[in-house]
């Protein structure tokens, strides 16, 4: 099993030379991915922005994101990573997610009342026709394509659409349209009851997803968070003992990541929890703490 480490980072790191001297770093210590999210009604940086700017620096690093992809045309967006893959020599790891539901989002997305799981069913079909290089003809009540193509294609073939989510529903269209999966918020031992429900919607609808490639969203804090920051991530999952879902220290991330290995995952986003001013420190202890893990 290939174990494997992205990094995304914090929040207010969009200012001055930060991101760049993060992204640089990543590379040095040798971390498998940078990954952004896609925040439609926050501050960080739109994923595709900065993903081709870590494309640009870099040439080892994967480069991976959430994309919200309701809102975006999506022959626009298929065209979009396409090229960044290309350009990137085939770097690009992608996650499609049905953002946040913020206030105002939907509106701003101009999606309304529809239903968000729904829309991404439609998507991903055509993103995968237009990479295949097909010539897509789809209509309905807000697209309208006749016989178009996206060129160039990406590099990857196929170019891989992950999904997130943990509910019902959400865990069995992982199974039926998704190449992977990346959870977030889940104990381990719900995270072993998730990939076992993946694999059984993917062998119902006649398909197999890769044992590797199963994953979660790690929050973490080299050092004692203050306590507001505690009581945020406690209140997501108040059932849970909080190390089960958000490790402090070196010791309890390592023991997480190996009961998530115990469970069948092998693809682990950490994102630093603490003070923009302690990013470089932080991620030396990170590295310190999970690398030779990585394999």
């Amino acid at each position: 099993m290939k174990v494997r480490f992205a990094v995304s980072p914090g929040v207010d790191m969009w200012t001055d030379d930060a991101l760049a001297e993060f992204i640089d770093s990543l590379e040095t210590h040798g971390f498998d991915t940078i990954w952004l999210s896609d925040i439609p009604m926050g501050a960080p940086v739109d994923p595709l922005i900065g993903l081709a700017f870590a494309a640009g620096r870099t040439r080892r690093l994967k480069l991976g994101a959430n994309i919200v992809p309701l809102g975006r045309n999506p022959m626009l967006l298929a065209k979009e990573l396409a090229q960044l893959d290309r350009l990137s020599n085939g770097r690009v790891l992608l996650s499609l997610v049905p953002g946040l539901d913020q206030p105002g989002e939907r509106g701003a997305l101009g999606i309304g009342d529809a239903n968000r799981g729904r829309m991404i069913d439609e998507i991903i079909p055509l993103l995968r026709q237009w990479w295949s290089g097909a010539a897509v003809t789809h209509h309905d009540d807000r697209l309208d394509f006749d016989a178009v193509e996206v060129r160039p294609l990406p590099q990857q073939d196929p170019l891989e659409i992950w999904l997130g989510g943990v509910g019902p529903l959400a865990l069995r269209r992982a199974g039926r349209l998704a190449d992977g999966w990346l959870g977030a918020a889940i104990t381990p031992a719900e995270s072993g009851t998730a990939v076992a429900a993946i694999a059984a919607a993917a062998a119902e609808a006649g398909r197999n997803v890769d044992p590797e490639h199963f994953g979660l969203s790690i929050p973490y804090a080299a050092v004692e968070p203050d306590a507001s920051t505690v009581s945020t991530l406690q209140a997501r999952r108040p059932d849970v003992a909080i190390d089960e879902i958000f490790p402090i220290g070196s010791a309890q991330l390592r023991t997480l990541i190996g009961r998530l290995v115990d469970q069948g995952l092998s693809k682990f986003v950490i994102r630093p929890v603490g003070s923009p001013t302690t990013w470089r420190a932080d991620l030396d202890r990170l590295a310190d703490t999970v690398l030779d893990i990585q394999t």
